[in-house]
């Protein structure tokens, strides 16, 4: 686990061990979401690198009978 320093205009850097096992890139955008107390930040990924990510999932389940 990481700590980093929020900066006074409110700017923090991402550790560069963090940086690299993700492969993030100066500019490149993320997504924030806040849940309860904490932050998340999930790096936005062009549709094309998208392609597939959901391949081998089960889409089985089971429907209520007056669903089917």
């Amino acid at each position: 686990m990481e700590t980093v320093t929020i900066s006074p205009k409110f700017q923090v850097v991402i550790p560069k061990t963090l940086r690299e096992s993700l492969g993030l890139t100066a500019g490149q955008k993320v997504q924030m979401i806040a849940y309860g107390n904490r932050l998340e930040l999930i790096p936005k990924q062009p549709i094309k690198k998208m392609r597939g990510f959901l391949k081998g999932i089960d889409t089985r389940f089971e429907r209520e009978e007056d669903r089917l």
